[in-house]
């Protein structure tokens, strides 16, 4: 089963960091990237952007809005994310708990949804 683990953090802490840190930090999360792809858990992970950069996106009623910056003002902000393969959510857990920015922040686990195997609607 496909898990998203989503990568939260709190950007002003991590842009307090000293370089040799953040760089460090980042290294650690290549490095458990690697690890994750040869246990073939890691399907894709990505770092995104500073949370200023994005876009929130709406369509109502066949008009199109755009607003900058996320969508919800939070104290942690997605900062990246791991799509994994594991068998269950406990497994799926043990994963990201790997994930260096667990220490700072948080990662949620969300199972993917596949709405090519299942009626979409289902779940609400």
């Amino acid at each position: 089963m496909k898990y998203l683990c989503l990568v939260c953090s709190e950007e002003k802490a991590l842009e307090a960091m000293p370089k040799s840190d953040f760089e460090s930090f980042s290294e650690e999360h290549v490095a458990v990237d690697e690890e994750l792809r040869k246990s073939g858990h890691s399907i894709v992970a990505e770092a995104l952007q500073p949370a200023h950069t994005a876009t929130t996106v709406r369509m109502r009623n066949g008009k199109l809005s755009t607003i900058d910056g996320p969508f919800a003002e939070t104290k942690e902000q997605l900062t990246g994310f791991y799509l994994i393969e594991a068998r269950d959510l406990n497994e799926a857990i043990r994963v990201a708990a790997r994930i260096p920015s667990a220490r700072v922040g948080c990662v949620e686990v969300r199972p993917i949804w596949d709405l090519r195997r299942h009626e979409p609607r289902a779940w609400l």
